[in-house]
Order: structure tokens, then sequence, then C-alpha cells
């Protein structure tokens, strides 16, 4: 079965409303249809891509690219995470047990066992493993990335705009110019972000994560037209691996990077 067959019979909570719905609703007379299947709601992966599908989304509306996305967690995980990200509640769904995944084969991550420990803790275990690279290509190298800079990457934070990641004190955005100057991604502009985010899932962690055994699942990303052929396909090696050019998640879409100044 492809994906789109899977997903066209697929039926999971929505988040706006707690119903169980058919994932693809509502999205007949979409003219591009991107389904993000994402990895715990709370998870590095979900929370970045949400982000720059906030940046983008006046233009990706523009497009007609309608958007459904499934996370891994329950519905209060859900509106947790719509609260802090802004993603719309209508369009995120939420599967418990990762079963989604698993029928698209996506990766699971590693999954050493030791028979002492629980699943929860065998989970942990391979999270950690995975955060130092382990079972998990190019992770060591996209969080240099996020400390280092990246000049094919445009400007994440505005001048103006005021960064909070506790425990760092509230940042300027032009405070990164200090850093190397303005009109792509600046050294610890993308760590600073990325710190916020771990500090609102450190803050809500049994709401984000009601099961843990689903820790290390990986995700996908598919693109598909309005006679549900796939244009785009991306399923993530490891952690912060959810893009194919990191630089610019979005870029498959046809976007041209915008500057935030």
């Amino acid at each position: 079965m492809d994906a789109y067959a899977i997903f066209n019979q697929a039926q999971y909570q929505r988040v706006s409303d707690g119903a169980i719905a058919p994932l693809l609703s509502n999205c007949e007379l979409s003219n591009r249809l991107l389904v993000l299947v994402w990895p715990q709601l709370g998870d590095f992966d979900t929370l970045e891509y949400a982000w720059w599908l906030q940046r983008e989304a006046f233009r990706i509306q523009k497009q007609g690219v309608m958007i459904r996305a499934v996370g891994i967690g329950d519905r209060t995980s859900g509106q947790q995470f719509c609260e802090y990200t802004g993603f719309p509640p209508d369009c995120l769904f939420v599967d418990p047990k990762a079963e989604l995944h698993q029928k698209l084969e996506l990766y699971p991550g590693l999954s050493l066992k030791l028979k002492s420990l629980s699943t929860a803790q065998n989970a942990w275990i391979n999270l950690m493993l995975m955060c130092a690279g382990i079972g998990s290509p190019g992770t060591l190298a996209e969080v240099f990335r996020g400390y280092l800079g990246d000049r094919k990457a445009p400007q994440l934070i505005g001048d103006q705009e005021v960064v909070k990641a506790k425990p760092l004190p509230p940042l300027k955005g032009s405070f990164f110019n200090l850093a190397g100057g303005t009109g792509f991604q600046r050294p610890f502009e993308l760590a600073t972000l990325r710190l916020r985010n771990m500090v609102e899932v450190l803050s809500h962690w049994n709401t984000y994560v009601p099961d843990p055994a689903y820790l290390t699942q990986r995700g996908g990303t598919f693109l598909f037209n309005a006679q549900g052929e796939l244009l785009y396909e991306h399923r993530d090696p490891g952690i912060l691996g959810f893009a194919a050019n990191m630089s610019y998640p979005l870029s498959f879409l046809g976007l041209e990077q915008d500057e935030i100044v």
C-alpha cells in the first residue's frame, strides 16, 4: 500500500475538537497536500519543524498547500504543542502508539534493550545514544551547525525580536549581529531557539511525553499533488534530520528563502 492510500484510510483524534476523524478530511480541494508524520510532540524535530511552518505560513497558504500533521502523544500534548508553536489545532492529529509510523515503516530509532531495565528506561538510553550520534547519522553535525552558524541559511531571529530562553537573559535579535553580521543564520542563533524549545518541553514533560516508549521514533514528510501522486518524500534518518536541507527545511516546497531582519 502506498503512502497516500495509508493516509486516506487513517483516522486519528483531532486536537481541535477531540473527534476521531479521517486524517485527510476537507483536503479534497487542495492544490498540494503536505502530510507530516512527526515524532513525539515534545521532540526537537517536531517543535523546530512547526517553527519553520509558522515562519512561512503566509507563503505556504498562498501556494495553496494544505497541511495535515500527526504527532505521537495525546490530545493534551497536542493542545500544549499548538499553544506554544501556534500550529493550528484543526490540522493536528495525535497517534499515542505510533501506529501510523509503523505502517509507513519509518525509522523507529535505536532499539537496544537491556533486560534489567523497563521500556521507558531503555527508551531513554537509546535516546541519549542517538543524541550522541549513535544510530542517528547527521545529528552531531546539525548540533554544531546550531552553534557555529550557517551562511547558507536565512537569518532566523529578527533584529527587534526578543527571545526568552532560560537560563539565558532575554536576548534581542540584534545581539547576534555581534557574532558575524546579518542576513544569514548567525552563530548561536539556532542553538538559542533550540534551547527555548528544550526549556518548554522540560517544563511540561509529562504533558508532551505521556508515554516515553516512543522517544526514539522518527518521522517523515510527504507531499502530494491534487491527484494524490507523491511529489516529495523524506524519511528522517535520525534526530535533527527532519529535512534533506536543514539550512532551509522547506526548500522542497519551492519557497524562496526569506530573511527576517
